[in-house]
């Protein structure tokens, strides 16, 4: 069975620094691409980032772009997405995923496997 599980979500400051995890077990995430993206209840899903395992890049959602990098572990077959400068605008729910393919559509590409989410919420 594939399990994605994320953690690090926290109530923090705007401004704020805050790492999310993601731990695989079922799979070894270093033959995958591996995507972060946000939802919220009434909002539409939104595309965080995604590492194309094709090519090594990582593509990024403009409204994190020069914020939040995307890293992993493949020793400990563990993802991770370090933001920076949170603002309340990325009050969301934060969700780790992956898929055998690259990132055909950017941040946008769907995939095969996903976690539950960890919350992350920016208020002052």
């Amino acid at each position: 069975e594939v399990q994605l599980v994320e953690s690090g979500g926290d109530l923090v400051r705007p401004g704020s620094f805050l790492v999310l995890s993601c731990a695989a077990s079922g799979i070894t995430l270093d033959g995958y691409s591996i995507g972060w993206f946000r939802q919220a209840p009434g909002k539409e899903r939104e595309g965080v980032s995604c590492f194309d395992r094709r090519d090594g890049r990582t593509h990024y959602a403009d409204s994190v772009k020069g914020r939040f990098t995307f890293s992993k572990d493949d020793a400990k077959n563990m993802a991770y997405l370090q933001m920076g400068n949170l603002k309340p605008e990325d009050t969301f729910v934060y969700v780790c995923a992956a898929a055998r393919w690259g990132c055909p559509h950017g941040t946008n590409t769907a995939f095969e496997y996903s976690g539950r989410g960890t919350q992350v919420t920016v208020s002052s």
